[in-house]
């Protein structure tokens, strides 16, 4: 029983636990991807995809779907782009070189508003770095 308590504690410490079975997941074969998923199921909240190299990034958000103008908000940065809707999931592209995606990379807090829904994507600091090598990758 001791042992259990002490990996467990340990665990937790280095962020190796996530909450629910959720983690951020850096692929960097093929297009780059970094996934807001449970591993090795197909359940997603978000995943930011790019070209390696090209400047911008798409996110998709699954949950409740809009489309239309959205505001992107990370921290005091503030951007508009155009949300396209799926069954499942919405899709906002951002360029990785705008103050909203610096301020993402520094906050972990990124929102999403089309009309009057929100969507919130939220990086722990455990995986900022993740997050970083995405965009060091996309920019080129």
């Amino acid at each position: 029983m001791t042992i259990l308590a002490i990996l467990a504690a340990s665990a937790l410490f280095a962020g190796a636990v996530p909450q629910g079975g959720w983690t951020w997941t850096l692929y960097e074969d093929g297009p780059l991807v970094l996934a807001n998923e449970i591993p090795d199921t197909a359940q997603l909240k978000a995943i930011l995809e790019c070209q390696p190299g090209a400047g911008v990034a798409r996110l998709d958000l699954f949950g409740p779907t809009d489309a239309g103008i959205a505001t992107i908000t990370s921290g005091p940065a503030t951007a508009s782009g155009r949300s396209e809707a799926a069954a499942d999931h919405q899709s906002v592209a951002l360029r990785t070189d705008h103050p909203v995606f610096g301020q993402f990379m520094v906050t972990g807090v990124l929102d999403v508003a089309v009309g009057g829904n929100h969507q919130a994507v939220a990086v722990p600091a455990a995986h900022l770095a993740k997050l970083r090598r995405f965009a060091e990758l996309c920019s080129g």
